[in-house]
């Protein structure tokens, strides 16, 4: 099979319903559940209405994700297929028609603020902001070094305030720190990984690449990692003066919370931190790890 632009792949074409599928990429749709993070901070998903606004919110990123996957795919068509994996995406490998897939990009796109309008107007605005952030990026943004990082980084935290706007549940100061600053720390190292696998050829693929001096993309994990693990003490520590509990498990939930930030760490400068979603499905440690976060800080909540 010979790619529009010159690329080999002697891959078989795949079927059109899984290569539609496949664009969607439902692998990263695990990002969305970000937008359970305030809901169930709140303990609020114990309650019906509560549950099924989050769940519903969770389906809008999913659909909103998929259209901007498919309107990016189809605007960076020929970057795509000059990139060692990304030519292998369906609209890259001509399995997909350009013009379609823009198509379905838009429907994508109108029935996640549809569904966010129905559930709640809020909800519909964060669904918007979220489709405004990613068609700046993908135009403009994602060519500008620090800007594109913090591009993508907002759309991780638009997740976490929609879950709080569906729900109905104020955000606190230090958990938007900690849902901004860990994005932040989760996307740098992305592009990281993306500069040790890439090499010099990165800028051919990802223009901003060129634009980070060596060290730099480090420095900026490093800070990152500082303001979320203080965010997070403060923010934990805010719970349980809230809570007014006799068990610290706010307190305690710091450990993990702190060990799953570094075994991140070290993932990424091992050179493991190309994809999150990767990340977290394919380390046995860090799950178990976040598991135990989850447990410890779910009996602060619920308690």
């Amino acid at each position: 099979m010979q790619e529009p632009g010159g690329t080999t792949d002697h891959r078989p074409p795949r079927p059109l319903a899984l290569a539609l599928l496949v664009e969607a990429r439902p692998k990263q749709w695990i990002k969305n559940l970000l937008v359970f993070a305030a809901p169930a901070a709140a303990g609020v998903l114990g309650h019906g209405d509560d549950l099924l606004a989050t769940i519903g919110a969770f389906a809008c990123f999913c659909l909103a994700a998929a259209g901007t996957y498919y309107l990016n795919d189809a605007a960076d068509v020929a970057a795509d297929r000059r990139h060692p994996t990304k030519r292998f995406r369906p609209i890259a490998a001509g399995e997909i028609p350009v013009p379609a897939a823009r198509v379905i990009g838009v429907v994508g796109i109108a029935a996640a603020v549809g569904l966010g309008l129905a559930i709640n107007p809020e909800l519909a605005l964060v669904v918007g902001l979220y489709v405004a952030t990613t068609t700046v990026y993908s135009h403009w943004l994602k060519h500008l070094p620090i800007f594109d990082v913090v591009g993508v980084a907002t759309g991780f935290v638009l997740r976490a305030v929609a879950g709080g706007t569906a729900a109905d549940v104020p955000i606190s100061n230090w958990f938007f720190i900690v849902a901004s600053f860990g994005s932040l720390f989760m996307v740098v190292g992305k592009r990281r990984a993306e500069l040790a696998e890439l090499g010099d050829d990165a800028g051919s693929t990802r223009r901003a690449l060129d634009g980070y001096p060596p060290g730099f993309l480090a420095q900026m994990q490093t800070v990152a990692v500082g303001v979320v693990l203080v965010g997070y003490c403060l923010w934990a520590f805010e719970k349980a003066e809230l809570a007014d509990a006799s068990e610290p498990w706010f307190q305690l939930s710091i450990v993990p919370f702190a060990l799953a930030i570094f075994r991140y760490s070290l993932l990424v400068d091992s050179g493991h931190g190309g994809a999150p979603e990767d990340v977290v499905l394919g380390d046995r440690t860090l799950q178990v790890i976040g598991a135990l976060w989850a447990v410890t800080f779910a009996l602060g909540v619920y308690r």
